[in-house]
């Protein structure tokens, strides 16, 4: 029998385009002899959209987007859960949320899809709640002893509250240049490098739009290097890779809009650097207690340092991804990459229903 996929994307997220373009490239690599592909469009309202079994995959954005057959979450609850009756057909088999950003990266859909005890590709509620949040991500990395740069973080009311003051730690503890991040948005939204304090205001500002927290960090002259993270208690590492930005920085437009930037990979690292590499994303990994799947990022100065950047719990797989490039460099093919994440839920959902819930 072929294995049943729920492929949930789009989301209440300034991320929603991307996600829209990693489901049409997943869709695109999937095997329809092995697997039925259900797509659940989430509109930028939030509203939940079921749209018919798709027998061949689609060729562009639009036909992944629905306007029709908008039902409650509590109706899509009841088509996701598996029906009990004797002969009958059990619900999806796996989840394939293809969601960045708030309300699909950050943990709510993992909790929902846990509560409904369904398998679900990627990492659980935990991984992805932490992992979403730059300032927790970074203070539990520091706790697990993971080299990184210097930051600060401040929610909104404490910014309006003073201003000046905010400006003026961001000046003695970090200086210039430095970034400005929505601390719970990936893709490079909101992101501004600033080399002044002109700049930097304008910087809050942005970064403040997007989010209610936002962190800053200490610019770094250093090459950004990237390595892929897949597997559940014993993950592996792919070939490292290197991002090349044309910019000042690896920005939203390069990575999905006009590919302006190189990626060399494998990239040519120092001898024992790459052995660091996988070292630090292995504990990063564990850290984070992830599972399915992280893209880990790294800087790496002149002198041989490295610093932990981020990992990110939902990397992207559009054309111009890192993460499908590193994982096919290092032999592991698109639509192989595929499986052995539908492999890696079932495998962590065989596992969790080893647990005891009553004594």
């Amino acid at each position: 029998m072929k294995t049943r996929i729920g492929l949930l994307y789009g989301g209440k997220s300034a991320e929603h385009k991307v996600s829209l373009q990693t489901a049409l490239a997943v869709n695109k690599a999937l095997d329809f002899e092995k697997f039925e592909i259900h797509p659940i469009y989430i509109n930028t309202e939030g509203q939940w959209i079921t749209g018919p079994q798709l027998t061949g995959p689609a060729s562009t954005v639009e036909e992944l987007i629905y306007t029709s057959n908008v039902t409650g979450l509590s109706a899509v609850q009841t088509q996701l859960l598996p029906v009990q009756q004797k002969d009958e057909p059990s619900g999806f088999d796996v989840i394939f949320p293809l969601l960045h950003g708030p309300n699909g990266e950050d943990g709510t859909v993992q909790g929902m899809l846990e509560i409904l005890n369904l398998p679900y590709v990627g990492n659980g509620v935990l991984a992805s709640s932490a992992g979403m949040d730059k300032v927790i991500m970074k203070n539990i990395f520091a706790q697990a002893g993971l080299p990184q740069v210097n930051y600060v973080w401040y929610i909104r009311s404490e910014w309006e509250k003073d201003e000046e003051a905010a400006y003026e730690k961001v000046e003695e503890q970090l200086g210039y240049p430095c970034f400005v991040k929505p601390a719970n948005l990936g893709s490079s939204v909101g992101i501004s490098k600033c080399t002044n304090k002109d700049e930097l205001k304008a910087a809050f500002v942005e970064a403040f739009q997007f989010d209610r927290k936002i962190i800053i960090e200490e610019g770094v002259t250093a090459r950004e290097i990237e390595i892929g993270v897949l597997g559940n208690d014993n993950p592996e590492c792919s070939v490292a890779g290197e991002i090349v930005p044309k910019k000042a920085f690896y920005d939203y437009k390069a990575k999905y809009e006009d590919g302006d930037t190189g990626l060399i990979i494998p990239a040519e690292l120092p001898e024992g650097v790459y052995e660091e590499l996988h070292e630090l994303a292995i504990r990063a990994f564990k850290a984070l207690d992830c599972s399915g799947l992280v893209r880990a990022d790294f800087f790496l100065t002149k002198d041989g340092k490295l610093f932990m950047n981020e990992v990110n719990t939902m990397p992207g797989f559009t054309p111009f991804s890192m993460f499908p490039l590193l994982w096919k460099h290092t032999g592991v093919e698109y639509p192989e990459l595929i499986e052995k994440l539908v492999m890696l839920a079932k495998e962590r959902y065989d596992e969790k229903q080893k647990i005891k819930y009553t004594f």
